[in-house]
């Protein structure tokens, strides 16, 4: 390969690695005014869906081919599931992107919905909306778990060709699964990880201005 090959690669943007094996997600954090307070609204999944029924999340879902990027992804499906127009929600800022243990990469987003009233759910994919207060989450301290993620490797792995062979030491990974609890809602997984994500975020940029 000639030289000039390489200069090809000079002003290139990192992307995943192996981001072609994942599935991609995007999502958005809603923020809403509602009853003289900014609260962070979600979803609870319709209980017909083939996946996860009735389980609590933030609007958005699969990047489509359609899509231009993953922000036209999560506000699309914003509007979708809220019955909301796209001149109705604002973005505001990505937030870090998820890359999960299970061959999922999801690309979080925070927006502001203009007028709570303006919301008319999609009740084919959603059961119910509801709000948590934002000064209630920023002063709670979530539950969080350990989990231990394992290796499970098949019987016909090429143990000859690496070193130690059956006996490689091979690394365990470690999953942190947080929970926040507002009355009877559950805010656990994937959604709680986000939620903290962005909470965690807007501390540390208040904190850079004192």
């Amino acid at each position: 390969m000639s030289m000039h090959a390489y200069e090809l690669l000079k002003g290139r943007k990192a992307g995943i690695l192996g981001q072609g094996e994942l599935q991609a997600a995007a999502v958005v954090v809603p923020l809403v005014e509602h009853e003289g307070q900014v609260k962070v609204l979600f979803e609870e999944r319709s209980l017909n869906l083939n996946r996860q029924p009735g389980e609590i999340c933030f609007p958005g879902g699969g990047i489509e081919p359609s899509d231009m990027n993953p922000a036209q992804a999560a506000l699309r499906e914003t509007c979708e599931e809220l019955g909301i127009g796209s001149g109705d929600i604002e973005c505001i800022a990505p937030l870090d992107v998820f890359l999960t243990p299970y061959n999922l990469v999801v690309y979080p987003y925070l927006a502001q919905i203009r007028d709570y009233s303006l919301i008319q759910p999609n009740y084919s994919e959603i059961k119910s909306v509801f709000c948590v207060p934002l000064d209630y989450l920023r002063s709670t301290q979530p539950i969080v778990q350990e989990l231990k993620v394992v290796l499970s490797l098949p019987e016909d792995f090429p143990f000859d060709l690496i070193p130690g062979g059956r006996n490689y030491p091979w690394k365990n990974g470690v999953y942190q699964v947080y929970f926040y609890i507002y009355n009877e809602w559950v805010i656990w997984g994937l959604t709680a990880r986000i939620l903290n994500n962005f909470l965690t975020l807007l501390d540390r940029v208040e904190q850079s201005l004192k």
